[in-house]
Formats: structure tokens, C-alpha cells, sequence
């Protein structure tokens, strides 16, 4: 059975532990060897995770089966003043994927929101990214395509996929 616990451990280590991963097998036929390293540094070292969930109010979940970490999810309510929350990170460990646990996470993620009275779900997925299929079929809507300048002449190429709530 899949329980959702928030975050509670300040260094992340769960969910540094399945970035790390799943990253390389998500990414490595998009990205370059070293846009990846300097993407898992910016975004999952301890400090950058603290930072996101200290300063950011990001809030980080992860999604647990027999006490072990299989996938998180982290959020950000009514993200830019929108009445959206935004949804910054979903992933499941490639062993576990297809087993229903990335909707659960999003499940829980769109109860939170309506108690939040936010209208909407948004994220962002890398246009080669097959996760978007995934996207869709619960519901997600392609709004527009974005291109991030992330620094270091690197980019994220990606669209950004809605889904209204109430």
C-alpha cells in the first residue's frame, strides 16, 4: 500500500537518492553528460532543495511502500499569484514505475490544492520528455512551449501541460 508522508528529513536524502536515480535514465538520450551534472547539482544539492522548501515554499512529498521511498513530488500553491499550484517535481523510481504511483502523487497534489482554492494543476515537461504522454492521459493540456535559459549556455526546452481542478 502507498502512503504519502511529507518531507521531513532537512538533508533529502530519499529524494536526492531517486533523482539520482532516475535522472540519468529520464534525460540521458536528451541531455548531454554535463548539462545533466550541472542540472542535478542546480536543483537537487542539499542546498538547493532547502532552499526551494525554506525560502520558495515548496512543499516535497514522498510517496512510501513498506517504509521505502518509491517516488516524491514537490508543489508550490497559487504559484505567481495564478491560483494554480505548480507542480516542480514528480518521480518515481524506474522500478516501480506504471504501478499507479505518479497519479497518487498527483491525486494528493490536486486534494491539497482545492483546499488551498487554487483552480488548477501546472507543470513543466521537456518536450522529448515521454512523461508528457503520461500527462495527458490524466488530463493535462498542452497551454504553451517555454524555453528556460537555466545558465551556463544550458536551456530547458519544455512545455507547460495544465489541468483544471474545480
Amino acid at each position: 500500500m502507498i502512503v504519502i508522508e511529507q518531507n521531513s528529513d532537512p538533508n533529502f536524502t530519499d529524494i536526492i537518492a531517486i533523482a539520482q536515480e532516475v535522472w540519468p535514465k529520464t534525460y540521458g538520450a536528451i541531455l548531454g553528460q554535463a548539462q545533466l551534472d550541472y542540472m542535478m547539482d542546480m536543483m537537487y544539492s542539499v542546498a538547493s532543495l532547502q532552499k526551494q522548501a525554506n525560502e520558495k515554499q515548496h512543499h516535497f512529498i514522498l510517496a512510501k511502500e513498506n517504509e521505502m521511498s518509491v517516488g516524491f513530488a514537490s508543489y508550490e500553491f497559487d504559484c505567481n499569484g495564478t491560483h494554480k499550484t505548480k507542480i516542480h517535481k514528480i518521480y518515481i523510481l524506474s522500478t516501480q514505475q506504471g504501478k499507479g504511483i505518479g497519479r497518487f502523487l498527483l491525486d494528493y497534489i490536486a486534494n491539497e490544492a482545492q483546499k488551498h482554492n487554487n483552480i488548477a494543476l501546472f507543470l513543466n515537461v521537456n518536450k522529448y520528455n515521454p512523461a508528457q504522454h503520461f500527462y495527458k492521459k490524466l488530463g493535462f493540456d498542452i497551454t504553451k512551449e517555454e524555453v528556460i535559459d537555466i545558465g551556463q549556455g544550458y536551456v530547458m526546452d519544455d512545455y507547460v501541460m495544465e489541468k483544471k481542478i474545480n
